[in-house]
């Protein structure tokens, strides 16, 4: 559990980040391929950055009691990590995919901590364990004598006993969630899907603004005939527009091209639309 101090530290650490300035688009594509030409000081504007985002995700795991200065420390490892993979050319931030490299490192600090997979690597350690559990002996020495560790030793181990250990497969918490329900998942790949919600929000933002340029008879059929959940036939808006159904395909092609054109445009890349 973070003493008084630890919770001063991190409180002053808290109001700092809330000081910086969020980086947009496109100063974070360039701090980026410069970063990946090998200049380094972008590199450190890049990651700074993004340190309020790492603390968000942090405080996702306050309930767990270990030190949130050391899951805020883990949680910037894995924004190091992210960001020597990071490149910018794939469409999305450097935020939305360092989330998986973050929440990664937290994890793994996590269980090492509830599980206290670092006990048991001896025969002493393992007594120790044993002889805590039975007894809840607190002082190193007489730990030490009971077990066969070094005083050293058991002074080390201590906090360890001490601290919960958690099943995370049970012991609900109360608002029924078992632990292993508030690791996050790290079944994601970060190349595959950290940039999925950044490339449909774009995708979402370069439709709208197409659909605005189109001529009002090309966005009421653009919405009437793909953008709805009961779409209108061409003989039906033909019936509304005054005109034949051949007239209102014909519009409805003429749309198509236009759209594809300007989402390539936007996008970068060939696209595809179909009603």
């Amino acid at each position: 559990m973070a003493t008084t101090t630890d919770r001063g530290s991190l409180s002053v650490y808290r109001t700092q980040l809330a000081s910086r300035t969020t980086l947009t688009p496109e100063v974070e594509r360039d701090l980026a391929n410069r970063y990946r030409a090998g200049e380094r000081d972008c590199g450190r504007r890049l990651i700074e950055a993004c340190l309020p985002f790492v603390m968000t995700i942090a405080l996702e795991y306050r309930r767990w009691g270990l030190p949130m200065e050391d899951i805020v420390q883990e949680g910037n490892i894995g924004l190091l990590k992210a960001a020597e993979r990071f490149d910018p050319d794939r469409g999305c931030r450097l935020a939305t995919y360092a989330a998986y490299w973050i929440r990664a490192e937290i994890r793994e600090y996590v269980a090492r901590g509830y599980r206290i997979v670092r006990l048991g690597s001896s025969k002493s350690e393992r007594r120790a364990l044993r002889i805590y559990r039975k007894t809840h002996e607190r002082d190193p020495s007489a730990l030490a004598e009971l077990s066969g560790l070094t005083e050293q030793r058991a002074t080390e181990l201590l906090p360890l006993l001490m601290a919960r250990d958690v099943s995370l497969e049970r012991s609900p918490n109360d608002d029924g969630q078992a632990p292993v329900d508030r690791l996050a998942d790290g079944a994601r790949s970060p190349e595959e899907e950290a940039c999925r919600s950044d490339e449909r929000d774009h995708l979402q933002s370069a439709l709208k603004q197409v659909v605005s340029e189109l001529s009002p008879r090309e966005r009421r059929i653009v919405r009437q005939r793909w953008l709805t959940d009961e779409p209108k036939t061409l003989e039906q808006l033909g019936q509304a527009f005054g005109v034949s159904k051949e007239r209102v395909r014909q519009l409805e092609e003429r749309a198509k091209k236009r759209m594809r054109e300007r989402l390539e445009a936007i996008v970068g890349e060939p696209f595809a639309i179909s009603a």
